[in-house]
């Protein structure tokens, strides 16, 4: 889950994508735009974006494991106590 701050971060990023987006349809409609070099640099931001979301999926990934294995820790180590 998004934390505050990045939740906020995501959020301009798309409302930047949409404005983006409406900009870049009129400049098509007009013809003063070159559409394959603009789709192929859209394209590689959407692949950076892509790395950057699987980077923080990961990072949540390991510290939920590290969370789960803290807590076999402890449940061990309760365990052992009562023994």
């Amino acid at each position: 889950m998004a934390t505050g701050s990045n939740l906020w971060k995501y959020s301009l990023a798309l409302g930047a994508g949409v404005a983006l987006g409406a900009a870049g349809a009129v400049l098509l409609s007009r013809g003063k735009i070159d559409l394959k070099k603009t789709a192929a640099t859209i394209l590689s931001h959407g692949m950076d974006l892509k790395e950057q979301f699987a980077t923080a999926m990961e990072n949540a990934k390991e510290n939920f494991e590290d969370i789960t294995a803290e807590a076999q820790h402890e449940q061990a180590k309760r365990r052992s106590e009562k023994a």
